[in-house]
């Protein structure tokens, strides 16, 4: 097994992403993005041995901020689901989440 890390690249603010890539002794591979902690590729063999690529993941970062098409790959929050209106009401203490999908609060709150 070898692990390689490179740059997969930058944020608007400057932030590095990072790219772990883990090989397997056959050449199957998973490559892990720092940020979202996201899945960027999984390539895996097919019935003929051939290596491919299995996850719809994106070339760079950038994509992956966007609330409509981004999140593929990436680990879900605290809770896998949305929370209507961004608030919650636990033992009659009402609880207010940022919004972060319109007025809905999407796999745990706050953007990357």
């Amino acid at each position: 097994m070898s692990i390689s890390k490179k740059t997969f690249g930058r944020l608007d603010d400057g932030t590095e992403v990072e790219l772990y890539t883990i090989t397997n002794k056959n050449g199957a591979s998973v490559s892990l993005q720092t940020l979202g902690g996201g899945i960027q590729a999984l390539c895996v063999p097919d019935r003929n041995g051939k290596l491919a690529d299995v996850v719809l993941g994106f070339k760079e970062p950038a994509p992956y901020l966007d609330g409509d098409t981004g999140f593929q790959g990436l680990l879900v929050g605290r809770y896998a689901n949305r929370i209507r209106d961004a608030k919650f009401t636990l033992d009659g203490v009402e609880y207010n989440l940022p919004a972060n999908q319109g007025s809905w609060t999407l796999h745990g709150g706050g953007r990357f």
